[in-house]
C-alpha cells in the first residue's frame, strides 16, 4: 500500500535532494520594536529572507541604546543581537535632523522628550518647539544607519530622505514622527502612504536594499564554499 501510494518512476538519492534544496535564509533582527519588525519583514520577505527577532526570543535583555552616533548605536545592537542567538544579524539606528534645530532631535529622536516616552510625547515636543518656524525652513532629514553582523564581519550600510515637519499630525500609519514627516513629491506624509511605498521610497527602506546585497552575498558563500 506505501509502494502505491509514494511510487516514483525514478530513483532520488538523499544528495540529490540536499543538492537541490533550496537554503534557508534565516537572519535576526535585533529590535523588540514591533512597528520595526513589521516594516522590515515586509521589506525582507521579497528576497525569501525569514526574518527573526528579539521578540521570539523571550530572554533576550533590552540592548541599550546609549552611542552618541546612530552608527555606534546599530553596531552594537547588531553584535549584542548576534552574540545572544549565533544567527546573522542587522540592526539599525534612525534619527530625525530638523535644520531649523540643528540637526536635533538626531540620535536622540526615540527619547527626545524624555526615558519611557511614547511615540506622541515625542512628536508633540518637536511640533511645540518648531512653532514659530516658518515653512519654508520646516526641512528636515530622516537618516537610518544599519549593521549586518556575521561571525566573520560587520558591514555598514546608510539611507536618507528628504522632507519637511508639517504643523499638525496627518495620517494614522507608520510610527514615530511619521505623522509629522512630509515628502512634497508625494504631498503626503509617511503616516498617510500606504506601507509598501513608504518601504520603497524611505531612510530605512534605502539602508535595507542596501543591506539586503550584503546578505544575498553572504548566504552565496555560506551556501557555496
Amino acid at each position: 500500500m506505501f509502494e502505491k501510494l509514494f511510487y516514483f518512476p525514478f530513483k532520488v538519492s538523499s544528495e540529490s535532494l540536499i543538492k537541490n534544496m533550496k537554503p534557508v535564509k534565516v537572519i535576526l533582527l535585533a529590535t523588540h520594536n514591533r512597528d520595526k519588525v513589521r516594516e522590515i519583514s515586509l521589506k525582507l520577505n521579497n528576497y525569501d529572507i525569514t526574518v527573526k527577532s528579539l521578540l521570539d526570543f523571550p530572554d533576550a535583555p533590552e540592548i541599550v541604546e546609549d552611542g552618541d552616533t546612530l552608527e555606534a548605536n546599530a553596531v552594537k545592537k547588531a553584535e549584542a543581537g548576534f552574540k545572544i542567538t549565533g544567527l546573522p544579524t542587522i540592526a539599525d539606528d534612525t534619527g530625525l535632523e530638523v535644520k531649523a534645530l540643528i540637526g536635533a532631535p538626531g540620535v536622540y529622536s526615540s527619547r527626545y522628550a524624555g526615558e519611557n516616552v511614547t511615540y506622541a510625547d515625542n512628536r508633540r515636543k518637536l511640533l511645540h518647539e518648531m512653532t514659530n518656524v516658518p515653512d519654508n525652513e520646516r526641512s528636515a532629514v530622516f537618516r537610518t544607519v544599519a549593521a549586518f553582523k556575521t561571525a566573520e564581519y560587520i558591514n555598514i550600510v546608510e539611507g536618507q530622505c528628504e522632507g519637511y515637519i508639517t504643523r499638525e499630525e496627518r495620517g494614522e500609519g507608520g510610527f514615530g514622527y511619521d505623522p509629522v514627516f512630509y515628502i512634497p513629491d508625494y504631498k503626503q506624509t509617511f503616516a498617510e502612504m500606504p506601507l509598501e511605498l513608504k518601504n520603497k521610497i524611505s531612510h530605512r527602506g534605502e539602508a535595507m536594499d542596501k543591506i539586503v546585497e550584503v546578505i544575498e552575498k553572504y548566504f552565496n558563500k555560506t551556501s557555496h564554499p
